[in-house]
């Protein structure tokens, strides 16, 4: 049964007391990754994939039949300073065109046969303009909170996180810096397309924020609460609830990245059951990838959003498994191995 945070200070005890990998699975995926009928490191980041994989399902061998996706759509008070180049309503439009079955993630993610969880947190309650006060109350980042873990299958193979919130990659920027340092227009892009002005519009917002909070941004969950944003603490904690049930995660761009960027905060070992599906066009992802010490799996030029990139990501995810599962031994094909 998964343990309900009723304040920040239980979050970061169930932080602190999330499992490590399992070592065993990760012997066994590595023994049986030497043996298998090519040349040691020849399949590259799959060979890596697998072996990631085995330790944070706690089995060997690993497996990616049952892949779940998140969706989580929230709104921003930033939004109202012009930061985005769409109004806050297409936040819910596009909930409504993932319920018709009209939007990318939808196609990815029958391509995965996944099944695909789209979660609107109070759409028509925007958090609170960080630039004037706090994003959240205690009890209303909690909730969020809450909502990402019970939104997890915890019988999943894989899960795939992402999001949809108009204003959400200044959330993302203001929240890195909050986290890692810097100013807007370290961490700004152009998001959805705006022009100079509204570049310019949003790296104001965000060092507005970071001077109204700089205070109190020494906690990591703190700062999510003062800078962040609903679909950013439902990523959080769909993360750590991951953790908990040994399912591997595949993050999406830079908001989801900045979200489970948290843990990573919070401690150093934090997303090791993760992988960044890929590096996003806004800037400011591949600086925060630095920050976290991840490797995209892919470069696309995706800056969609809405986990596209994640279910991309996880068609690689499965083949290192089925490769990793089915090839045959040097010894079961009779082929001889290095040095015979």
């Amino acid at each position: 049964m998964r343990s309900v945070p009723h304040s920040l200070q239980d979050l970061h005890k169930l932080i602190a007391a999330a499992p490590p990998g399992d070592a065993d699975a990760l012997q066994a995926a590595q023994a049986r990754q030497a043996v298998l009928t090519k040349p040691a490191g020849s399949l590259g980041r799959l060979e890596q994939i697998a072996e990631w994989l085995a330790p944070w399902q706690g089995r060997h061998p690993p497996r990616v039949e049952r892949i779940q996706i998140i969706v989580f759509a929230a709104n921003h008070g930033v939004a109202a300073h012009g930061v985005s180049a769409f109004p806050s309503a297409v936040t819910a439009q596009m909930v409504a065109n993932f319920s018709a079955g009209g939007a990318a993630i939808n196609q990815l993610s029958g391509w995965l046969d996944a099944s695909l969880t789209v979660i609107p947190l109070d759409l028509d309650m925007p958090t609170g303009d960080i630039t004037q006060e706090a994003a959240l109350d205690e009890a209303d980042c909690l909730a969020a909170w809450q909502e990402g873990m019970a939104a997890l299958d915890s019988q999943a193979d894989l899960v795939c996180l992402g999001e949809m919130g108009i204003g959400n990659t200044t959330i993302a920027s203001a929240l890195s810096a909050a986290l890692f340092g810097g100013t807007g227009a370290d961490w700004a892009g152009r998001g959805t397309g705006v022009d100079d002005d509204g570049l310019a519009r949003k790296a104001s917002a965000i060092d507005k924020a970071l001077t109204l909070h700089k205070d109190h941004l020494g906690d990591p969950l703190e700062a999510l609460r003062r800078v962040g944003g609903r679909e950013f603490a439902a990523i959080a904690g769909a993360t750590l609830a991951a953790r908990q049930a040994r399912v591997p995660v595949l993050l999406d761009g830079f908001a989801c990245s900045a979200a489970a960027a948290l843990l990573h905060a919070v401690r150093a070992d934090g997303l090791d059951h993760c992988l960044v599906s890929h590096n996003s066009v806004e800037p400011g992802h591949a600086r925060l990838l630095k920050k976290i010490g991840q490797q995209p799996l892919l470069d696309f030029s995706l800056r969609l959003g809405e986990a596209s990139g994640a279910a991309l990501a996880a068609g690689l995810v499965r083949a290192a498994a089925i490769t990793h599962n089915g090839m045959a031994t040097f010894e079961s094909a009779g082929i001889s191995g290095p040095g015979e």
